[in-house]
């Protein structure tokens, strides 16, 4: 293992964001500062619990969830794209560097990234709305392992687009609406029993549960499922990525 490489590769992608601290970590923090003002403190504040739990409360993991699935899949897709377009990815390609050194590099410094995004927004949430973790270290390692999940479906993504536009399809077209019909807001229960059957095949939901769970308890679906359906699409990844390279997708321009 080139532990080298992966360190260029890491520390440069990580410099790209501190670069650009504004756009990188200021906006996704000030754009979900903007729902716990509105949904948290005014709107939160006329309406009653939700399984004993006040409304402005019940919305932080869903709200840190949105924020954390758009950003790893940002991340990691823009940073393997962009070499792509510029041209510099034959300096890659030319270095002795394998494909699983080039996927640690590029995941980890997105994973990572959206994990300091991640600790962020749950700090900015003190400020509006109090709240408790019950279970900190599976919030954590819901976290980690959602970073590292959509950071790998990011880079994914960042090897199959080849223009800007598609980047931001599938964050915008399937994975924010999947979140907001995920329960990222309510609770899948106050729904009519169809459509909690229906929203069942949504996969964000079991993401959003477990989450939800480290922090207060309760939960939608049993968290055992919601941890079982993080390992497998992590999984699915890990595939994914495997078959990409071994079938002959390499990196190009």
């Amino acid at each position: 293992m080139n532990w080298h490489a992966i360190r260029a590769i890491y520390r440069f992608e990580m410099a790209r964001t501190f670069r650009t601290l504004t756009q990188s970590i200021a906006s996704p923090v000030l754009s979900t500062s903007l729902y716990f003002v509105v949904f948290g403190a005014a709107i939160g504040s006329r309406m009653g619990d939700i399984d004993g739990i006040s409304y402005g409360a019940f919305i932080i993991p869903g709200l840190v969830m949105l924020a954390l699935l758009n950003e790893s899949i940002s991340n990691a897709s823009f940073g393997i794209y962009m070499p792509k377009w510029s041209g510099t990815i034959y300096e890659l390609l030319s270095a002795p560097v394998s494909f699983i050194e080039v996927v640690i590099g590029y995941v980890g410094a997105a994973a990572t990234k959206s994990l300091m995004l991640g600790i962020l927004i749950l700090a900015t949430a003190r400020i509006f709305v109090p709240y408790e973790i019950a279970h900190p270290f599976w919030m954590l390692c819901f976290l980690l392992l959602t970073a590292l999940t959509f950071s790998l479906f990011g880079f994914i993504i960042g090897l199959w687009a080849d223009d800007f536009q598609k980047l931001q399809v599938i964050p915008l077209m399937v994975v924010t609406p999947l979140t907001f019909l995920g329960g990222a807001f309510y609770s899948i229960t106050m729904l009519p029993p169809l459509w909690q059957k229906i929203t069942l095949f949504n996969p964000v939901v079991y993401l959003i549960s477990g989450f939800r769970w480290s922090f207060y308890g309760v939960a939608d679906v049993n968290v055992g499922i919601s941890i079982a359906a993080i390992l497998g699409f992590l999984s699915l990844c890990i595939g994914t990525v495997w078959w990409i390279f071994h079938t002959g997708w390499k990196l190009k321009a």
